[in-house]
């Protein structure tokens, strides 16, 4: 049987792993997901355990390619996206030296309150990014204070893709995206910045933990022999460096053109406009570099998306038979009028990247509300801070595209979001309804990589997934403001709290 070709897409959220595969026309021929190993250490502290998660990818790519090759599929090459942020340190021998930290740590949040704002501004104005907790700057500064040992054994320190890669190729690297988005790259000399280093406190030795930069469509290694054991791909396929998902799923999505907005509604909330690399930076709280020539992204991000309705989930769970899932709340919360009876969530479940100390709060509650009162609360509590978002995007000197906005993720998937969306931020959205948009982006890089012609992986809009403005638009423009109000007089509580 004359083999297919085909190549592979791995997406490394917070919650799930999966592995898709594409042929050379960019359809999706074959997804297979699991659940993550992400542990609460403590009320501040979320970590993975790095060979739990290799094990999960593995086992999801042993999965996929026993299907390929019943099919009579030939993978030509492989890349991964991941979270972006967060911290992997590994040894010399690429060994885990400690549990990784997930980008919802926040146990650095002291740290970011002690900088000096004119040092923070001047390192932004080069990198493109404002320093928050889950950055691997400030988790190494962390290690540098409270796990010195620990930190002297690691040789490289990773993202939660760069770890996936070195898994499958034995050997470190890194692309400009995730290193960019990261805050460790200055944007004009695409060179790993040391003033970021000074910043923060950290000796510029440390340096050394970060990875050799390349392309995100850049061969890094091939598979080796004990990866092709454990999933099943063929050794020597090769690896490309890939990408953080945060720029695989607008690349998936097709919203690469310069003034495409991309609303990403996952564990994170995802806010990203397409803008010139050669130009200073937005004022956002991170500039990632595009793998297109002269582009970045800039993007205003924090996990307070679906993780807020998940976390709804998992407290509802706990008192029932039955697990209770995200959908079945957004199914209770349609039975609710707009406007929530006038419960307003606040969605910091797991903080934010510039709100030191947030938390997640639930005001106006009342005896007559019940969880379904909540769960619409929190979806429109989720949509407000989008909008929060975005509008700093737009105030931030970005040039926004006028057409609809692109809206992925779970509220691109359930109509009632989706319209929530367009109600709320005011501007049609375009409901992607692509299954995996980060597997899609990060499998056209591999693509390029193998020296496959991926022109014809573009997009088309369809303009019947276009969303509008409704009758309840004004609704939640009240509802918007009073959000602001409470947003804005939140600040002094949450630092009040967290001392």
């Amino acid at each position: 049987m004359t083999k297919k070709h085909c190549v592979v897409g791995i997406d490394v959220g917070l919650t799930a792993a999966k592995a898709a595969a594409f042929d050379e026309d960019g359809n999706e021929l074959r997804t297979y997901s699991a659940p993550n190993p992400r542990v609460a250490v403590a009320s501040d502290r979320q970590e993975i355990d790095m060979d739990g998660l290799w094990g999960v990818v593995a086992d999801v790519l042993s999965l996929l390619t026993a299907w390929l090759d019943a099919e009579g599929w030939e993978v030509r090459a492989v890349g991964a996206t991941g979270h972006g942020n967060g911290l992997y340190l590994v040894d010399e021998a690429l060994r885990p030296v400690r549990p990784a930290f997930a980008s919802t740590d926040t146990r650095a949040e002291s740290i970011v309150a002690g900088l000096d704002p004119a040092e923070v501004e001047r390192v932004r104005e080069v990198t493109g990014s404002v320093p928050w907790a889950g950055q691997p700057g400030l988790l190494l500064r962390w290690m540098h204070e409270h796990e010195p040992a620990v930190l002297a054994t690691s040789s490289w320190a990773l993202t939660c893709k760069d770890w996936i890669a070195a898994c499958l190729t034995g050997v470190a690297s890194a692309d400009y995206s995730d290193a960019s988005a990261c805050g460790l790259v200055a944007l004009a000399s695409r060179e790993y910045e040391g003033a970021a280093f000074d910043l923060l406190g950290l000796p510029r030795e440390l340096m050394r933990l970060l990875p050799p930069l390349a392309e995100s469509d850049a061969v890094v290694g091939q598979v080796t022999p004990d990866a092709a054991a454990r999933t099943g791909l063929p050794v020597g396929t090769p690896v490309v460096a890939g990408c953080m998902d945060c720029v695989a799923s607008p690349i998936g999505a097709g919203a690469v053109g310069p003034g495409d907005v991309t609303i990403i509604v996952g564990t994170w909330a995802i806010n990203s406009v397409v803008v010139p690399a050669d130009q200073a930076p937005p004022r956002v709280t991170l500039n990632a570099l595009l793998p297109e020539p002269g582009l970045m992204l800039a993007q205003e991000v924090a996990p307070t998306s679906a993780a807020s309705i998940e976390w709804y989930s998992s407290l509802m769970s706990t008192l029932a038979v039955d697990q209770v899932t995200p959908q079945q709340l957004l199914a209770a919360a349609a039975d609710v009028p707009a406007g929530a009876d006038g419960l307003l969530f606040l969605p910091f479940v797991h903080g934010a990247p510039e709100h030191l100390g947030a938390s997640g709060c639930l005001l106006g509650a009342r005896g007559s509300h019940g969880y379904r009162e909540v769960a619409r609360a929190v979806a429109e509590g989720i949509t407000q801070y989008h909008r929060v978002q975005l509008a700093k995007v737009r105030a931030s000197g970005a040039t926004v595209s006028e057409e609809p906005w692109t809206l992925a993720g779970g509220g691109a998937k359930n109509p009632l979001w989706a319209q929530m969306f367009a109600d709320v931020v005011g501007h049609p959205v375009r409901r992607q309804l692509g299954t995996e948009l980060g597997a899609r982006g990060v499998a056209s890089l591999a693509a390029r990589g193998a020296g496959l012609d991926t022109a014809c992986w573009r997009v088309d809009p369809d303009p019947e997934l276009v969303v509008r403005p409704g009758a309840e638009r004004e609704i939640y423009r009240a509802q918007g403001d009073r959000f602001d109000r409470v947003l804005g007089a939140m600040g002094a509580v949450w630092t009040e709290a967290a001392r």
